[in-house]
């Protein structure tokens, strides 16, 4: 049918139309694109973009339309260009009037005879003719607030942009979502990388950068310096002066050690009154000396706390890389052993490693021996929060979550010992006990008369990528007598998009098999959306980040609803997570979220406990 509408002018129209995609120059000279049929239906827009206005960065370069465009013409842009979501359509003065959305324009042109019956019909009888249109200036912020109030179906057809009235360029929904969940990602970065009260690194920051100098030292044959600082009696200010006072005290010490660093030393605080400084390209322990020494000198001049003058001392130890330890850990354990010689010879003093101090083993070295032993001692447990379904109120699934009961530090949430597990390699036979003992506690629950709910468990990447891991999952099932269905499992977003093309199969058998599968935590990481769009996942669990205090932060708001649009647009069921209060339970389900989880309802509990629970739930439900 096309090539009836302007057959003598077919090639010249192939060429025009190829590089109005490209938005590059035809090879035509002036007179040839003045007769084309194409140069009173297409209007170009200039490559000229201010790229310091944040939502320039959110545009594709899609060329628009005029409204007496014919609809096949149209059809023929989105059939040569598959990344195409949509076209927008602009009147002779080139102003926006109306955007074609691709999934539902091209489902129409499905239809048997749909090319004879529209042939003549020119676009304008097809757009949506009430577009989300900004100006370029508009802040990310405001662009996601408008397209809450429009529908949310605009995160799908996205929104126009223009300058002075003139037709600028288009975006979407995975576009702003990927800009405001990066934003979010920046502040989560610092929650997680810096101390709170004195706003320098911590730990995890710290020892970071502590293994890339090392990397970096070995291979510029340097030395890198570690200093471990611990105020002297801090105990004595916050038990006699309160706990305000001594956060006052940590934040002015905090300060006093950057004044006494060199520009580019990383100061941290590690715990508590520990403090530590990183210091590259160490010519010889005499650099360490001078610090040290300084530190002490500044140390001696009071600090002004609330009012009152305090005078306050530290203990000070030191180790240099590769000389004392190459390994981060090693030097950290070295230089705290410095520290705590300093402590035993007076206090207010500096030493420096050397060979046969006593070494002050972290707490992680004697958990890693019984973690080896807790899982043939049946140390570990498994406690149970429940998920709600809003729109009936019932409880209808489960998360499985390991909690270890050691025999002389009590019971120990994963936070204590993840990490060990997975860097072990424990997490294979720990994950397995833990799928195990999940489908075990689900067919006593039905055996019992509860109604079938789903059990979720979370799975690490260390487990997930196991050769035999999806045969051990079919295997567990099967004995357990559990059904498929009645079995989620939980992946990162990381895990996912690791290593695609390996991470489809598994995720296409297990799905195949009968097992729902969920991300976890969906939101913290950089998914690739159209990678996603081709898993068969089930279930987004919106990370509780995004949740807690959802009602006193309206950009989660925001980024809550585009999650929810986007889950919706895959036909994905959407949990919300860490839910909390009413407020965040209520403003969940007005974004979209179906299910919700958190202390709300239930904390975590052990499998009795649940069970009680559940009949007390059901009752007040009923």
């Amino acid at each position: 049918m096309l090539s009836t509408l302007a057959s003598s002018n077919s090639n010249n129209k192939n060429a025009r139309m190829m590089s109005l995609l490209a938005n590059t120059p035809v090879d035509a000279d002036e007179a040839s694109i003045n007769e084309s049929p194409y140069n009173t239906s297409i209007h170009k827009r200039s490559n000229r973009i201010d790229d310091n206005t944040t939502i320039l960065r959110l545009l594709n370069n899609t060329p628009s339309v005029s409204e007496d465009t014919l609809c096949l013409l149209v059809l023929e842009l989105f059939q040569q260009q598959p990344l195409l979501f949509a076209i927008p359509v602009v009147n002779h003065s080139n102003i926006p009037t109306g955007i074609v959305e691709r999934n539902s324009f091209v489902e129409l042109f499905i239809k048997p005879y749909a090319k004879e019956l529209y042939a003549k019909k020119t676009i304008l009888s097809f757009m949506n003719k009430t577009p989300v249109i900004v100006d370029k200036g508009t802040s990310i912020d405001d662009i996601a607030r408008i397209i809450v109030d429009a529908g949310m179906q605009h995160m799908v057809s996205g929104f126009i942009a223009t300058t002075e009235g003139q037709y600028l360029g288009i975006a979407n929904g995975h576009n702003l979502l990927t800009e405001i969940t990066q934003r979010k990602q920046a502040s989560l970065f610092h929650l997680a990388h810096y101390d709170q009260l004195t706003k320098l690194p911590n730990r995890v920051l710290f020892l970071d950068r502590l293994n890339v100098a090392i990397i970096q030292s070995d291979r510029q044959k340097t030395h890198v310096g570690l200093v471990f600082i611990d105020l002297d009696k801090f105990k004595h200010f916050n038990d006699s002066m309160g706990h305000s006072f001594g956060d006052e005290l940590l934040i002015a010490v905090a300060e006093r050690l950057v004044g006494c660093s060199r520009e580019g030393e990383t100061v941290a605080r590690l715990s508590g009154d520990e403090f530590t400084i990183l210091l590259d390209n160490v010519k010889s322990q005499r650099d360490l000396d001078i610090l040290c020494n300084r530190i002490l000198d500044a140390m001696k001049r009071p600090l002004q706390i609330m009012g009152r003058e305090v005078f306050i001392t530290v203990s000070i130890g030191s180790a240099m890389s590769p000389q004392d330890d190459d390994q981060s850990a090693g030097l950290l354990v070295k230089a705290d052993a410095a520290m705590y010689e300093a402590k035993r010879s007076g206090r207010n003093a500096y030493r420096h490693y050397v060979p046969g101090m006593n070494l002050y083993s972290y707490e992680r070295m004697t958990l890693e021996t019984d973690l080896r032993m807790a899982l043939e001692r049946n140390e570990f447990e498994l406690f149970y929060q429940p998920q709600v379904l809003l729109s009936t109120g019932k409880v209808v699934g489960n998360e499985a979550l390991i909690r270890w009961r050691h025999p002389e530090r009590g019971l120990l949430a994963p936070i204590h010992f993840i990490e060990i597990i997975e860097e072990s390699g424990l997490i294979v036979p720990i994950g397995k006990w833990v799928i195990e003992e999940a489908c075990r506690q689900q067919m006593i629950w039905m055996k019992s008369g509860l109604e079938p709910m789903c059990m979720s468990v979370n799975i690490s990447a260390m487990q997930f990528y196991q050769s035999d891991f999806c045969e051990m999952v079919k295997s567990i099932v099967m004995e357990s007598g559990i059904q498929p269905e009645h079995l989620e499992l939980e992946l990162t977003e990381s895990v996912c998009m690791h290593d695609v093309i390996s991470v489809l199969n598994p995720l296409q058998e297990l799905h195949e098999f009968g097992i729902k599968l969920a991300i976890d935590d969906f939101g913290t990481g950089f998914s690739n959306l159209s990678y996603l769009n081709k898993f068969p996942i089930d279930r987004l669990k919106i990370d509780q980040s995004f949740i807690r205090n959802i009602d006193s932060e309206p950009v989660n708001i925001e980024i809550v609803r585009a999650i929810v649009a986007l889950g919706r647009s895959m036909s994905l069921e959407l949990v919300a997570e860490g839910v909390e209060t009413d407020s965040e339970m209520n403003l969940a389900e007005s974004c979209g979220c179906e299910f919700v989880q958190g202390y709300r309802f239930s904390k975590p509990l052990p499998a009795d406990q649940l069970e009680l629970w559940l009949n007390q739930f059901s009752a007040i439900q009923s």
